[in-house]
């Protein structure tokens, strides 16, 4: 909703553009407001609210470049930057919502429209904590808006604040017991707090309301192969492949299935295919790199393996799939680095989980 701008121009003109207001013919009122603004140039009044009149006939750009001229010369005007914001907002443009729309709330921190508008531009523009918090104030005032609730929720997952999320979204599956994709968030939600048995369940209930849904199958087999059940996770890849033969993290972990379950030739081809449409997927680069080395392909294991590395460096396996790479080789300096940063890295885990369970206790 539009904020009327406070305190009415007491000129003619000024007089005939709130009347054509009034009357609704905003691009009259427009034209008008532009003759008050010309003539006083320094009128931030007459600026915003010919900034108003071109927003209310969806003029978003022309509306936007009059509240930037209003806003420079009186920033604090009434409205001015929440009007600014929404039409930001309205135009697409949601990082140059962020700044009026701060200004707003600052200036009036019970601004619901003002906090809302924020946190759907903060989670636009992938600032999803900052999305959280306001939209976890603006769903308090509104209890009832779904539409709320479910971008609330998508942030506190993408923030990786699990229990926000999961908290959000058994709110909308009360509401659509069948949603499937309440149901793969829930999960998703879920599997972030480490509880991987109770998403399983939440996947297969969404993959049973819509086994189609998107990444349903896909997210289902990735939680069986979590859970070292692989046949069962197979099932699930492979229905992901038939709704869609190019997704490459489901070739990439069938890869891995087949590989784990000693077909390397199967596993090779898949493995292949995804990095051909994929080449972040670090997983297969490693599993390629067991492959060519088994092989004895040393070149292309090497190749491989250190493109895993380069993705992830932080992931244990690869150095060591590195370490005995290079002891193939018969590389041994090469060998001994690497299997130092495998222990190094492993100390680090074990004194990042020490920590943790310290601050736990402590709370």
């Amino acid at each position: 909703m539009l904020c009327p701008i406070a305190g009415a121009q007491s000129r003619a003109t000024a007089s005939e553009a709130i009347e054509l207001e009034r009357q609704g013919k905003y691009a009259e009122a427009a034209a008008a407001w532009r003759s008050v603004a010309q003539a006083e140039p320094h009128n931030a009044l007459a600026w915003a609210s010919l900034g108003l009149a071109l927003a209310k006939s969806e003029d978003y750009p022309n509306a936007i470049a009059a509240y930037k001229k209003a806003a420079a010369i009186d920033p604090k005007l009434p409205a001015l930057q929440l009007n600014l914001g929404l039409a930001e907002f309205k135009s697409n443009n949601l990082a140059g919502g962020v700044q009026p729309l701060e200004a707003a709330l600052a200036a009036d921190p019970k601004n619901l429209q003002a906090r809302t508008l924020l946190g759907l531009c903060y989670y636009g523009t992938g600032r999803f904590a900052e999305a959280a918090r306001n939209l976890a104030a603006a769903s308090k005032a509104d209890p009832s808006n779904a539409e709320l609730h479910k971008v609330l929720a998508q942030s506190c997952l993408s923030a990786k604040q699990y229990s926000c999320a999961l908290e959000e979204f058994r709110w909308l599956l009360e509401r659509e017991p069948n949603s499937a994709a309440a149901h793969i968030l829930t999960g998703e939600a879920l599997d972030g707090l480490g509880r991987t048995p109770e998403a399983l369940v939440e996947f297969q209930a969404a993959a049973k309301a819509d086994p189609r849904a998107a990444n349903v199958q896909f997210g289902l087999g990735y939680l069986y192969w979590k859970s070292h059940q692989y046949d069962e996770a197979r099932t699930a890849f492979q229905a992901e492949l038939q709704i869609d033969p190019s997704h490459a993290q489901a070739l990439q972990y069938l890869g891995d299935v087949e590989l784990k379950s000693g077909s390397p030739e199967k596993a090779s081809e898949l493995l292949q295919k995804a990095v051909g449409l994929d080449d972040r997927l670090r997983l297969a680069y490693v599993d390629i790199g067991v492959i060519e080395t088994e092989r004895k392909n040393y070149p292309q294991a090497l190749e491989a393996l250190q493109h895993a590395r380069k993705l992830d460096p932080l992931q244990p396996d690869v150095h060591y799939r590195l370490g005995k790479l290079y002891q193939a080789m018969g590389n041994t300096a090469e060998a001994e680095k690497e299997m130092a940063r495998v222990k190094e890295l492993h100390e680090k885990e074990e004194e990042d989980v020490a920590r943790r369970m310290a601050g736990e206790k402590a709370q």
